[in-house]
């Protein structure tokens, strides 16, 4: 595979899996002590990562759960957060500066931060009450965010005797880092073919529904917009036939994201319409991918985790053949702004 180190991938991402315990610990000490409700906090893209879990829990859970952007949290305030309240903030680097305010605005309102670091010894880890470093960089990142949060939003789930299954889960989930590496392998011909027929495209529409719209979301934002300066337009699956369907035009680039839980008509409703309209239609379908031995309800949970692993290594392609570096940037962290 381009550009693509198996062993690396794989101890970064049995490394998220292998926080269960701890994680869940974690959440078991926070509802002892009185917790009411959640926040999963962020700021950029490492947010949308948090989605899938929240999600999950605002539909399959009766417990308060919050999503909130870091820097809007700090100007804005949210009469939920107090200090019976735990957040949860991911962040790569851990050193983000609208992050850091909103962990120590958090922390001044009495509430319990959980942190997931990509680094330790960073201002995110040393300043929140639990830690957890699992070290990770951008290309991997995705896959251990939706993991890590996954397993928190399970612990709750499960401790409130809202999920069953538990042990079985994080059993699959022991076995998965070998398996997306195969799913990965899989890909690999399809990326590149993809990669030769997009790389040229000014523009993208990007559209999914459920589970896997925050990674249709965070890759048009965070990989095309950010790292390879493509323009693009997310809109969520249910939104787009209220505008966006006005700019399906021939020579317009669209890119399907369907994943395997209860929304995947609404993806459906998009790919039936679009290819009457532009010849550029691109569909990636998670239930392509072949996870032996995982049942369909765990397939469904680990749907924005699959497309996550599928875009890595279009990526990989693209930055070759768009001679792009996907860590060539003009100003982010690199102006004062």
């Amino acid at each position: 595979m381009l550009n693509f180190d198996v062993e690396r991938f794989v101890r970064i991402q049995s490394g998220a899996v292998g926080l269960a315990d701890e994680l869940h610990q974690t959440v078991a000490d926070a509802l002892a002590a009185g917790t009411e409700n959640l926040f999963f906090l962020g700021a950029g893209g490492v947010t949308l990562l948090t989605h899938p879990a929240a999600r999950l829990l605002q539909t399959g859970s009766t417990f308060p759960v919050h999503v909130e952007m870091a820097a809007e949290l700090v100007v804005r305030d949210n009469v939920h957060l107090g200090a019976n309240s735990l957040v949860v903030m991911p962040s790569l680097s851990g050193t983000t500066k609208e992050a850091i305010e909103a962990l120590e605005f958090c922390r001044a309102k009495g509430a319990k931060v959980v942190t997931l670091t990509g680094h330790a010894e960073t201002p995110m880890a040393e300043l929140a009450d639990v830690n957890f470093t699992n070290f990770v960089e951008d290309d991997t990142s995705s896959e251990s965010y939706y993991l890590q949060t996954l397993l928190i939003a399970l612990s709750v789930m499960h401790l409130r005797g809202e999920y069953d299954g538990w042990t079985e889960t994080v059993a699959a989930l022991r076995a998965l880092p070998e398996q997306l590496v195969e799913v990965k392998r899989a890909f690999e011909p399809r990326a590149a073919e993809i990669a030769e027929t997009i790389k040229d495209e000014p523009y993208h529409i990007i559209t999914g529904a459920g589970s896997v719209w925050p990674e249709a979301y965070y890759y048009g934002m965070c990989i095309l917009e950010e790292m390879q300066w493509i323009r693009t337009r997310p809109v969520h699956a249910s939104d787009f036939f209220h505008g966006t369907l006005e700019l399906v035009e021939a020579g317009v680039s669209v890119i399907v994201c369907k994943g395997e839980d209860e929304t995947r008509p609404l993806a459906e409703r998009v790919e039936k319409f679009v290819p009457d309209h532009t010849e550029k239609v691109l569909v990636l379908d998670t239930a392509d991918f072949d996870l032996p031995g995982v049942p369909a309800q765990l397939r469904a949970l680990l749907s924005p985790v699959l497309l996550a692993t599928a875009f890595e290594r279009l990526s990989a392609h693209l930055e070759v053949l768009r001679d792009h570096p996907l860590t060539t940037r003009r100003y982010y962290r690199r102006l004062d702004y």
